[in-house]
């Protein structure tokens, strides 16, 4: 294995977890949305709470896993580099484990993701 092998990852890594930052931001305003409006439809609220507070969740643990693979990248290219390069693909292909979970864990959330808007959905649909 080269030191070019694990760095195609890193890049990959790096908008990964851009795309899960920006899904970060974008529950924390809704989060504080909700927590503003609290005398504008309290009842749809309630309803989405549970999923806003288990996608924080499973944000925080995408996260996470996105930024052991990176730090296991990092290693990788560090082992490779410094001529050890069976311990450099073990850890790469550690790395490499701990991105799929992310990714996994990102598949869940977005499935998640589509529950709170059918709750929004359904909600409208009740009101016409």
């Amino acid at each position: 294995m080269t030191l070019g092998t694990p760095a195609i990852l890193f890049s990959a890594i790096a908008l990964i977890m851009l795309a899960f930052t920006n899904r970060f931001f974008v529950i924390a305003k809704l989060i504080r949305d909700i927590h503003s409006d609290r005398g504008n439809r309290p009842d749809l609220q309630v309803k989405q709470i549970p999923n806003l507070r288990k996608r924080l969740n499973l944000i925080k643990y995408m996260q996470a896993m996105g930024v052991i693979a990176f730090i296991l990248c990092t290693v990788s290219m560090m082992f490779i580099f410094i001529e050890h390069p069976d311990i450099g693909a073990g850890i790469f292909i550690a790395s490499v484990l701990c991105l799929m979970i992310s990714l996994l864990i990102s598949l869940w959330e977005v499935m998640i993701s589509t529950k709170a808007l059918d709750i929004v959905l359904a909600d409208r649909e009740d009101e016409g």
